[in-house]
């Protein structure tokens, strides 16, 4: 099974196809493997931001990134609070804060009180 962003592997799937794994790897994809239907590991990819890090922050950050968790979520995860985790988006270019135009031009134009 295959979503955008998260890869499924069966301990049986690894020993035939290995080599996806390492290309999901490669492409920045995160995948489980699982044993007997249920998650056993999760393979991340391993890269600078990784070591600079730290695989909490890191971790924390994927997720954020690609909207699999929100912005309290991702600083529960990276063990921070959420202003310590909004410093590290902003150290790492990354926005918080991604409305959509349509949505941002309804939100200014919302009463304020």
């Amino acid at each position: 099974m295959k979503t955008n962003m998260l890869n499924t592997f069966s301990v049986r799937d690894l020993r035939i196809r290995s080599g996806d794994l390492v290309k999901c790897a490669a492409k920045g994809k995160l995948s489980v493997i699982t044993k007997w239907g249920r998650p056993s590991v999760l393979a991340i990819p391993f890269d600078r931001r990784l070591v600079a890090l730290g695989l909490d922050k890191d971790l924390a950050l994927f997720l954020f990134e690609r909207k699999l968790v929100t912005l309290a979520k991702a600083a529960k995860i990276a063990g921070v609070t959420l202003d310590e985790f909004m410093d590290l988006l902003a150290q790492t270019g990354t926005v918080a804060v991604d409305y959509p135009v349509a949505e941002l031009d309804d939100e200014m134009k919302l009463p304020r009180p």
